[in-house]
């Protein structure tokens, strides 16, 4: 009796020393998992929760939109015009076109790969949510620049932050990536504030677009593993490693 009782509290221990192991060896993966994943993703869960259950949204929604509207003026009309376009899909997408076209002459594919798989997801996403939720946009006064399709999550507000995250990711390695972080938050600032400024989102249309993007801009990089690194006179590791298969992917091949 006594040998089965030792053999189960062995393996007890060597189930919880596997664990230990994993987790010590992950944790940084299980990390970035959790915080850039997870927690945007809930976030956009509890937000897309109670607007499916009141279109009118939170108490704080209308409030913030009437304090934008309170500071207008005829030359922050025009501002907000102009910068709002900076932030449409019809804008970005000749960046993100120039992008693929150096990622694809370097033969970075896998960075190719997250990009097409990260831009293309963004928007399906956004038209899902959009004919899902059927967010009808405020109509609190008479916006110079009106829309027409539906509000939850915020076209603009997703596309920005996808792209800004995209290039980030792209970018980790590089030296001068704070500089992206710095431009990149106040170009997603700038452009949310126009939309609440134009009257055509309510905030919390923009905190889920927002949310929506991060997580899968960072669920996504999970996956695929995308990196940058800056251009050399001679073929470095990280360009050729980036014509082949992780060690991890070719095993799944193998056995299929």
């Amino acid at each position: 009796m006594i040998l089965p009782v030792k053999q189960a509290t062995n393996e007890r221990r060597s189930l919880l020393s596997f664990l230990k192991n994993v987790l010590i060896a992950h944790w940084r993966s299980l990390l970035i998992l959790l915080i850039g994943v997870y927690l945007p993703f809930q976030l956009f869960e509890i937000l897309a929760v109670k607007v499916w259950q009141n279109q009118a949204g939170f108490p704080w929604d209308i409030p913030i939109l009437l304090s934008i509207h309170s500071q207008a003026r005829p030359q922050l009309d025009v501002v907000a015009i102009i910068l709002t376009r900076l932030g449409s899909a019809w804008t970005i997408l000749p960046i993100m076109s120039a992008i693929a076209i150096g990622l694809w002459r370097r033969k970075l594919w896998r960075s190719l790969a997250y990009l097409l798989t990260t831009g293309i997801g963004s928007i399906l996403i956004n038209r899902t949510a959009k004919a899902l939720m059927h967010r009808v946009r405020p109509q609190l006064w008479l916006s110079s620049a009106p829309e027409f399709d539906y509000a939850f999550p915020s076209g603009h507000a997703m596309t920005t932050m996808t792209f800004v995250m995209i290039v980030l990711i792209l970018a980790i390695n590089h030296p001068r990536r704070w500089l992206i972080v710095l431009f990149g938050s106040f170009y997603v600032v700038a452009i949310a504030w126009t939309r609440l400024y134009l009257g055509v989102h309510f905030p919390s249309d923009i905190l889920a677009g927002w949310m929506v993007a991060i997580a899968w801009a960072i669920g996504v990089s999970l996956i695929i593993k995308p990196y940058w690194s800056p251009p050399e006179p001679t073929i470095t590791q990280s360009t050729v490693s980036e014509t082949n298969l992780l060690p991890k992917e070719k095993q799944t091949l193998a056995k299929d």
